[in-house]
């Protein structure tokens, strides 16, 4: 009986790993696109003001933005509204591409070494990278998620999650007064950054 198991797991784990590669394989390919994509307009950009505005389609292709604003936000978020939800994510959308279009130089190139992906969870795949900008290397990690093709749901730099980050701000927006305190800092940050 214990060997008959132990055949039935050997066969299902063979049976799965190379479907987790595949998995893998397509996630790393959909990355590697993306940031070829990012970089090759970076580069071209005329100005940083440009670049946000350049990145944005190439942006809402790769990353799930429903995604990373509900898990931003937290438990807070089944409270809102649809209108709220909307008007929430479309903020969030433009203050995470501005904060990323922030972070190049028009002109300079990265370089980014891509390490083994693995697979935290089924329909989730972690792409660790090394970066090397301008002199300082960092270690970026990107999550992501099947959500109609490979999308991007987070992104760790040294460590620290995107999405973490956010979510203890609006955490604490969204105890001292729900939604509406949680949209008004999002159109808040948007001002501060045209």
């Amino acid at each position: 009986m214990i060997s008959r198991l132990l055949l039935l797991f050997a066969a299902a784990t063979g049976l799965l790993l190379p479907s987790t590669m595949a998995s893998n394989a397509d996630a790393e390919t959909r990355l590697k696109s993306a940031v070829t994509e990012v970089l090759d307009v970076a580069e071209k950009s005329a100005s940083s003001g440009k670049l946000a505005e350049d990145l944005r389609p190439i942006l809402l292709r790769y990353i799930s933005f429903d995604a990373m604003t509900r898990r931003a936000i937290g438990p807070g978020w089944r409270q809102f509204t649809g209108d709220q939800k909307e008007q929430a994510t479309g903020l969030f959308t433009t203050l995470i591409i501005r904060t990323y279009s922030d972070k190049f130089t028009p002109g300079e190139h990265p370089v980014v070494k891509y390490k083994s992906a693995t697979t935290p969870a089924p329909g989730r795949v972690e792409v660790p990278t090394s970066l090397l900008y301008k002199g300082s290397s960092y270690d970026v990690t990107y999550r992501l998620e099947q959500d109609g093709g490979w999308k991007i749901t987070d992104v760790l730099i040294e460590g620290v999650s995107l999405i973490a980050n956010y979510r203890s701000q609006f955490d604490a927006q969204f105890k001292k007064d729900g939604a509406k305190a949680v949209i008004a800092a999002l159109a808040q940050a948007e001002q501060k950054n045209p």
